[in-house]
């Protein structure tokens, strides 16, 4: 029954069809990581775990599992330059150990959230771990031009070669867009020639994108209605790029939670993953994911 609805739903939204699958993500535990402000999303890289948000300036913490907790590295990275808050709402952080490191950031121009600014920023990584603020390390800053509301980053492959994928938050016109790394790192704005490969619709309120390399799916890490409530879509990346509409594996929906999902990383396998929420207790969220 939830398969036939869900197909009958994405026909009539016009977003592609239903691909069958048995993947199932559950809840398994929760905890309160302070010092985050309103976590915006996690970066999960060989061992190392950066939790990222916009305190009273945007920082990425770093942390690293130790049996079942999640231990703090002392390690905090302020997204600022010459003291300035510069990266104050980040949105997404695309690193893959080879190609250029970028990270986004959506910019609220008014009080009822109808005008943005998406800027997505060009840095160098290892610097900017080893120095601790974007001074030295912030390599250009990108205008992303092309998108409708919001910018946040993150590699994905396609037919064997990497690609900046990103995705819009609003209730409309949503789109995934799949942008050249090289010819992103050089430019001014994201509308330049070459910039952009693909681009394919999608469902509203994507807060975040989460790539699994082994099965080739992009998660949609989204909400159900504005700033509220959780739903994970797995959809098959190459299908949606080829058919120029989302096409779904699977939408999880039944995890009962109110607040905001922001992001979501597997942590070193398919199985067990971390979502975080811009709440101030309860941020931290572990999961197990079923296939």
């Amino acid at each position: 029954m939830q398969k036939l609805t869900l197909t009958i739903l994405a026909a009539a939204l016009g977003i592609g069809s239903l691909v069958t699958s048995t993947v199932d993500q559950q809840l398994s535990r929760t905890i309160t990581v302070d010092s985050l402000g309103a976590c915006q999303g996690i970066s999960y890289q060989k061992g190392r775990i950066f939790l990222y948000g916009d305190r009273e300036v945007g920082m990425i913490r770093e942390f690293k599992m130790e049996n079942d907790s999640l231990v703090y590295q002392h390690k905090e990275i302020k997204l600022t330059m010459n003291g300035n808050d510069v990266i104050n709402h980040p949105t997404g952080i695309a690193y893959n150990g080879t190609g250029p490191t970028f990270i986004g950031n959506s910019i609220r121009l008014n009080a009822e959230g109808t005008k943005w600014k998406a800027v997505i920023y060009c840095v160098d990584w290892k610097g900017l771990l080893k120095t601790g603020t974007l001074d030295g390390n912030l390599l250009n800053t990108i205008d992303d031009d092309a998108c409708i509301q919001g910018t946040r980053p993150e590699y994905v492959k396609y037919n064997n070669k990497w690609y900046i994928a990103t995705a819009d938050y609003g209730d409309h016109g949503n789109e995934v867009r799949l942008y050249d790394p090289e010819k992103l790192a050089k430019t001014s704005n994201s509308k330049a020639e070459g910039v952009l490969y693909k681009k394919f619709t999608c469902t509203p309120w994507v807060q975040n994108l989460h790539w699994i390399a082994k099965n080739g799916m992009l998660v949609l890490i989204q909400n159900k209605i504005e700033g509220r409530q959780w739903r994970f879509t797995y959809i098959d990346l190459k299908k949606s790029v080829e058919t120029g509409k989302q096409v779904m594996v699977n939408q999880i929906d039944h995890i009962d939670r109110g607040d905001e999902l922001e992001g979501f990383s597997f942590i070193g396998d398919n199985e067990n993953g971390i979502a975080v929420t811009s709440s101030r207790k309860n941020n931290v969220n572990f999961t197990k994911t079923t296939w």
